[in-house]
């Protein structure tokens, strides 16, 4: 099956950017102290939600991998993902202790309720609209019942979108989506995830726009012999 047209341009578009973009960005959580306390209160609800047997959690979108070590260094058992062959390449050098496959989060070539955990820090910003809730939908199908999915995203008052022709003086054709963060968690709820938590943090050094994080969760596994009301008084 042919890929979507933004999947295509998104990864030729990391590709041609990857060394440039690597060595800008080796760590973008680097004295982002919010940012690493997110990754904290993620780390803490995987582990709730695995029991004794924790299952891997996937960054995805998982560029130069300095996210996936992070998890890794909070004890949690992780692998990136990401669409970029170049950007794959240049996170298993960087971390070599780690997996990093090439694939799209549109389609995860993975088995039904067996991750413990998504990490997506900005890269569903490349995501139209017409494919989000396919996107969110399709993280709910690889997780376990109450695994949780931490979003980061640039957001403002209004939903927006930008295309980039140049980029580190490369020839490129990227798209840019920011939104508000009740658009997206309203995207989050069509595709059957819970909302835990909403954090929208103002700009910093030379950022232009606020940075929002969703925390989300799958449902919660039915509790045999729990109540269920019979709609009648």
């Amino acid at each position: 099956m042919r890929a979507p047209d933004f999947l295509q341009s998104t990864q030729a578009s990391y590709d041609a950017i990857a060394e440039a973009y690597a060595a800008e960005h080796p760590d973008s959580l680097a004295g982002r102290p919010l940012e690493s306390a997110l990754l904290m209160a993620f780390a803490e609800l995987a582990r709730a939600s695995g029991g004794a047997a924790q299952a891997p959690v996937a960054d995805i979108g998982s560029g130069p991998g300095y996210v996936a070590a992070r998890l890794h260094g909070l004890g949690l058992p992780v692998f990136g993902i990401d669409v970029s062959p170049r950007m794959v390449a240049l996170a298993r050098r960087a971390h070599p202790e780690l997996r990093f496959h090439v694939g799209s989060m549109t389609a995860l070539d993975l088995p039904d309720g067996t991750l413990g955990g998504i990490v997506a820090l900005y890269s569903t910003i490349h995501v139209p609209d017409d494919h989000l809730t396919g996107v969110f939908t399709e993280f709910r199908r690889v997780l376990r019942p109450g695994a949780p999915v931490l979003l980061g995203f640039q957001s403002g008052d209004e939903d927006g979108h930008l295309r980039l022709s140049e980029r580190y003086g490369r020839e490129i054709s990227l798209d840019y989506y920011w939104r508000s963060p009740e658009a997206v968690a309203d995207r989050l709820g069509e595709a059957g995830l819970d909302l835990y938590a909403q954090v929208l943090r103002a700009p910093q050094g030379e950022e232009k726009m606020p940075r929002a994080f969703l925390l989300a969760r799958g449902p919660a596994p039915a509790t045999p012999g729990a109540f269920r009301p019979s709609g009648r008084g």
